[in-house]
């Protein structure tokens, strides 16, 4: 199957509001990488918890805590921008949101159940707010890529987020983890080395998110109103005429599901390298900086591939990739095994998430394109809290990591098997019809 080409539209594809759109892939990756993903999840187990093991407990319930206020949040606060005509500022109140939460989690000192409840809380926020950003910045894409460039562009935010993690995380290992004297002449009692990463991420995100605003436009509601009740009416109306898009329902519950097993592994990656292979934390950013390459790359040459073959069949290859990855992943004997594993996900974790993303692009009607975007965030956290449970409880009652991580694989198998009732073609028309 090939993708469905359209005709251009004169204000899409103009290079200056691309690349700007994608910077902010790279401005947000830091907080994946270094807070949920490799530093500061792996700290706060290893630290700020009485034992690994309570840590991973702790952290699951954080993370599935995040993903029900993201569900419940995402949907209509998608209505209320696409209603309103307020995206960036919504996008700006999130971003400062997360930029915030963050800098005050460097703040928190290891000190037993009160501060790690608290540093708990400060992730909590800074993960909800970080997800609205990144719902918000997705709804963009339609309107700023044609159809038969959506893929590609759509890879080259991802890619640009992962060589932005890649770039931040390596800064965070040669300045503050590594050194015998942190840069800035900061202590390592207290953790004060690895708690500084959160400054970093914070003034990354900052920084490097003002191209988006000063350069990508957004397009004006006559008479646009952002008020809750009208927000709930209008996602009402949607929910009521949803069997016109049936081919989104498909995609958004086969995403809902594979997404699980990739929030799974974001979420527990590094505590599960710590654990089970016993890498240090300048082991896991090592393995981290790999991964980011492979994925960073895996995503901008997924790109073309999804523009040529269609974002379903792009979706499905990586999803085949993914199960094969875990599966090594779960039986790895040896360090060096799960080496192989980690660079494999890399390979086909970039193109999944780009490929979606530019597959609901592709499949939203214009004037629903942040409520859409909504659903899509609704779709990746409504049941996010199952894999990291899931995860916990199987970790607890083997007392084994790998019996834990092995969850993920019925996650990408199940997702898959929807994934293909999905009909590319008959979404995109059902799209264009509006």
């Amino acid at each position: 199957m090939t993708a469905v080409d359209v005709p251009m539209a004169s204000d899409r594809d103009v290079p200056k509001v691309i690349w700007s759109w994608a910077f902010y892939d790279w401005a947000n990756s830091a907080f994946t990488t270094l807070v949920v993903t490799f530093i500061y999840a792996t700290y706060f187990t290893q630290a700020m918890a009485p034992d690994p093991l309570t840590g991973t407990g702790w952290w699951s319930r954080a993370v599935a805590t995040s993903a029900v206020l993201i569900a419940l949040l995402s949907p209509v606060l998608g209505a209320m921008a696409d209603r309103g005509g307020t995206r960036k500022r919504f996008l700006a109140i999130s971003t400062l949101t997360c930029v915030l939460a963050t800098t005050l989690l460097a703040f928190v000192a290891p000190g037993g159940g009160r501060e790690a409840f608290l540093a708990l809380a400060c992730f909590v926020v800074a993960n909800v707010a970080f997800e609205m950003s990144v719902m918000f910045c997705n709804a963009f894409l339609p309107a700023i890529a044609s159809s038969e460039k959506i893929g590609r562009i759509s890879g080259y935010g991802w890619g640009l987020g992962y060589v932005g993690g890649l770039l931040c995380m390596a800064i965070a290992l040669v300045g503050f983890v590594q050194p015998e004297v942190p840069w800035f002449g900061l202590s390592k009692e207290a953790g004060w080395n690895v708690r500084a990463t959160n400054l970093l991420v914070a003034g990354w995100f900052l920084a490097f998110s003002i191209p988006f605003f000063l350069n990508v436009p957004e397009k004006a509601v006559p008479g646009g109103s952002t008020d809750v009740r009208g927000a709930f009416r209008a996602l009402a109306q949607t929910v009521r005429d949803i069997r016109r898009y049936r081919d989104i329902v498909r995609f958004l519950i086969a995403h809902l599901i594979y997404n699980d097993g990739l929030v799974t592994v974001f979420a527990f990656g590094a505590i599960y390298a710590a654990g089970t292979f016993g890498m240090t934390i300048a082991d896991v950013i090592l393995f981290g900086v790999v991964l980011n390459v492979a994925s960073g790359l895996g995503a901008i040459g997924f790109g073309f591939v999804d523009d040529k073959i269609g974002g379903k069949n792009a979706v499905l290859v990586s999803l085949v990739g993914l199960i094969a990855a875990a599966a090594i992943a779960v039986w790895a004997p040896t360090r060096d095994w799960f080496w192989v594993a980690g660079v494999l996900i890399g390979i086909f974790v970039g193109p999944n998430q780009s490929s979606s993303r530019s597959l609901l692009g592709r499949f939203v009607p214009e004037r629903h394109q942040t409520e859409f975007f909504g659903l899509y965030a609704f779709s990746g956290k409504a049941a996010a809290f199952l894999g990291p449970l899931l995860l916990g409880a199987a970790t607890t009652a083997f007392a084994s990591q790998r019996a834990g991580m092995a969850t993920v694989i019925v996650f990408f198998v199940i997702g898959g098997a929807v994934m293909l009732t999905v009909d590319e073609r008959r979404g995109i028309a059902a799209a264009q019809a509006e």
